[in-house]
């Protein structure tokens, strides 16, 4: 790949990665009790409507590493906004699109520092995407008085619980692109930088 194409696509990518976390810090500032909207219902509505950004923001990055594909088949990627919807898409061109969480580990083979190995942990799966950002989605409208009540005490439970999934999915992971020997490398952050950075790694050949 084109280096130019490489730092297009990681600018990107990581613009939108931060903006993940700038909105993962907003919810904790409400879980931590060092904010408020001053109602608890309004904070829970508040904090889901962040998490489903979140997961937006997640499918618009995986839709950024794959625009060439839409634009082999002229799929019109500019107009798409529904998370699942461009997920779905972007996994019929690309099955292994969704980011893989990784850990690094010191490396012992030689001239390699570290290596990637598969987070084994909790985090966000493909599954509960779909699953969090229905739930979510919910709370973004009032409750008919004639149906069910929202149970914001449920909501007030998984919260946390959501975030810390969105974040073991993302802290350090790859992301790989269809029929390119190669992968990206995420860090949403690195000692002494709070920017998200990324790298492209290719096979070379010896």
């Amino acid at each position: 790949m084109e280096d130019s194409i490489i730092n297009q696509t990681l600018g990107l990518y990581c613009t939108l990665m931060n903006e993940v976390k700038n909105r993962t810090f907003a919810v904790n500032q409400i879980l931590n009790g060092q904010t408020t909207t001053s109602y608890q219902a309004t904070n829970i509505e508040f904090m889901c409507l962040q998490i489903r950004k979140m997961l937006e923001l997640i499918s618009m990055g995986s839709l950024v590493m794959n625009k060439d594909l839409f634009e082999e088949i002229g799929l019109k990627y500019a107009q798409y906004w529904n998370a699942k919807y461009i997920l779905s898409d972007i996994e019929r061109l690309n099955p292994d699109f969704y980011p893989i969480p990784i850990i690094e580990v010191p490396s012992d083979k030689k001239n390699i520092v570290n290596d990637l190995q598969n987070k084994t942990s909790r985090y966000l799966t493909r599954d509960d995407f779909v699953s969090v950002y229905d739930k979510c989605g919910r709370m973004m409208h009032a409750s008919n008085p004639f149906g069910s009540k929202y149970d914001y005490d449920f909501y007030n439970q998984k919260i946390a619980e959501w975030l810390n999934l969105i974040i073991e999915l993302l802290n350090s992971h790859l992301i790989h692109i269809k029929d390119i020997d190669g992968f990206y490398l995420i860090h949403m952050q690195e000692d002494g930088k709070e920017d998200v950075h990324g790298y492209y790694f290719e096979k070379k050949n010896i």
